[in-house]
């Protein structure tokens, strides 16, 4: 096992206080933290001694990543594993499948947008499914409601908003999520619309009433208030998990988790931001189908021990509690993996040299190494493919 040097990203609706403390720097952080980041993207990759990981990988890839991830994975480490932390809400937004991120990288290349440019959607030509599992009280918006809930809940606030009402008795007529969407965003009026919707709503009682009003206040005039109202809201304590695959309109609104996807940075966004919304392809990659928002389930092969398989090859997630397993855990697989230590104090060995790894640590162990054994106190992570 080798130690990882995890680099931490900075933005605005992170926390002073969740990483920070986490990793036993001071508190508060001199500027929001939102995101430590443990992998090989190469636009903020993770450090081993040898080198940035992403290099690290690329150099031998066989050798890092075993034959079987290499042949069907690529070159690259797969996955890419986050500590996120949500003051605030992030924006609404969505991840392109396989096929629709590698045809929209490969136009964004032809049009010469430079990657920075905040115009750009697509940065790499990769999926980018997700899944967050909660270490405090987490609250997010995951996916449609049933077309006959978002009725309900918009149309007592929409009465004397001429625009907001013809889409709502369209949406109630035809059931057309799609259309009710694309209509928000052609609204000539979009800012006064949302600012009238966010004004109804807090003259009405209910738990969504009071969130469009919260989201209101932190992204005035921005129509994705009224778009948020379409959406589950999923409360997730800590242990429970919440999967995303491509097209699944979501955003999360507060709390500390860890987070695992495919390594990618694409995403689509909807609202609740200043950032650049690229509405036609965003309409062209959301699911506009009703779907549950539920915890994803997760094994539990012995004590303290959960695993959570999504249905894709880059990534799978294990937490270990070592209070409930008795001290003592064996990870077994044959690909490359990297473990982190949320809290405690954790000795970490791969069959080789034996790590000692802290709160806010993590290590790599590259292919070829059949057991990861971890002794000690706290809550580690690991990440590994879901091959």
């Amino acid at each position: 096992m080798e130690l990882l040097t995890n680099p931490v990203r900075n933005y605005a609706w992170g926390s002073t206080s969740a990483i920070a403390g986490v990793q036993g720097r001071p508190v508060p952080s001199p500027e929001p933290e939102a995101e430590l980041w443990m992998g090989g993207h190469p636009s903020a990759p993770s450090r081993v001694f040898r080198g940035p990981l992403d290099e690290v990988v690329a150099a031998d890839p066989a050798g890092e990543l075993g034959s079987e991830v290499a042949d069907a994975l690529g070159a690259r480490l797969p996955f890419l594993m986050k500590l996120l932390a949500a003051e605030t809400p992030l924006s609404l937004q969505a991840h392109p499948s396989e096929e629709q991120a590698r045809a929209g990288f490969a136009l964004a290349e032809e049009s010469g947008v430079p990657v920075g440019d905040p115009r750009r959607s697509y940065v790499d030509p990769h999926h980018k499914p997700e899944l967050i599992c909660a270490v405090t009280p987490f609250s997010a918006l995951c996916g449609f409601r049933p077309v006959a809930r978002s009725v309900e809940v918009l149309a007592p606030v929409v009465q004397d908003i001429p625009a907001l009402r013809a889409l709502v008795d369209s949406l109630r007529a035809d059931g057309d999520l799609r259309a009710f969407v694309a209509g928000l965003f052609s609204l000539a009026d979009a800012s006064q619309v949302a600012d009238s919707f966010a004004a109804a709503c807090g003259s009405a009682s209910g738990d969504d009433y009071s969130l469009a009003v919260s989201l209101a206040a932190q992204y005035p005039g921005d129509i994705g208030v009224v778009l948020a109202l379409l959406l589950n809201q999923l409360s997730l304590v800590p242990g429970e998990a919440v999967f995303l695959p491509a097209g699944v309109l979501h955003a999360y609104l507060h709390g500390v988790g860890v987070e695992i996807m495919a390594c990618s940075d694409n995403v689509l966004r909807g609202g609740l931001t200043p950032k650049h919304i690229d509405v036609p392809e965003l309409l062209r990659v959301v699911r506009f189908e009703a779907s549950a928002a539920e915890p994803f389930p997760f094994s539990s092969p012995s004590p303290g021990v959960r695993t959570w398989s999504p249905p894709v090859p880059e990534f799978s997630l294990t937490q270990v509690v070592l209070s409930e397993a008795g001290g003592e855990a064996e990870l077994s697989g044959s690909g490359p993996r990297i473990v982190f230590v949320l809290e405690g104090a954790v000795e970490v060995s791969d069959g080789g040299e034996v790590v000692s790894l802290g709160g806010g640590q993590a290590g790599y162990v590259s292919a070829g190494h059949p057991t990861v054994r971890l002794t000690g106190t706290g809550t580690v992570f690991q990440a590994t493919t879901g091959l």
